[in-house]
């Protein structure tokens, strides 16, 4: 095969292609965007102990990264079949 042949199947002339996949990363980020912008508030938030102010999104993020480590944990030490 000479490059001629194959100059159309690189992989490098798909990235400024418009895919179904990047248009749903584009929406997430501006939902994303538009939500962090809205939840820019300070909220002071009890930690057992000491009580924190920072803003809502912040602590929004904390929280699922939380969870998000949790439910992997989890997932990961799930029910073990006996042999």
């Amino acid at each position: 095969m000479s490059p001629k042949d194959t100059a159309g199947t690189r992989r490098g002339d798909r990235l400024g292609a418009v895919t179904p996949g990047r248009i749903a990363i584009a929406v997430v980020a501006v939902l994303l965007l538009v939500f962090i912008f809205e939840n820019t508030r300070q909220v002071r938030i009890r930690l057992l102990i000491p009580e924190v102010t920072m803003p809502l999104y912040l602590a929004l993020l904390a929280t699922a990264l939380l969870g998000a480590v949790c439910g992997w944990y989890a997932a990961r030490r799930g029910p073990r079949r006996s042999r």
